[in-house]
């Protein structure tokens, strides 16, 4: 299933890094897509959306 998110603090290269490796974290298997200028990351996976919103917040990022 594909799940959208608004990063509102998404600003650069290292912060999709960060992103990735909290979602990874997770499902090691799943396909990211972060766009920094629109602050959305869109993510290809089975876990729940809540399991990854909170993936996210832990990597210091705001879900909005």
């Amino acid at each position: 299933m594909q799940i959208e998110l608004t990063v509102s603090d998404m600003a650069c290269g290292a912060c999709v890094q960060a992103i990735s490796d909290a979602v990874r974290g997770l499902d090691s298997t799943a396909q990211i897509d972060a766009d920094t200028t629109t602050k959305l990351v869109k993510i290809e996976t089975d876990r729940d959306r809540g399991e990854l919103e909170k993936a996210i917040a832990a990597a210091g990022y705001t879900i909005a």
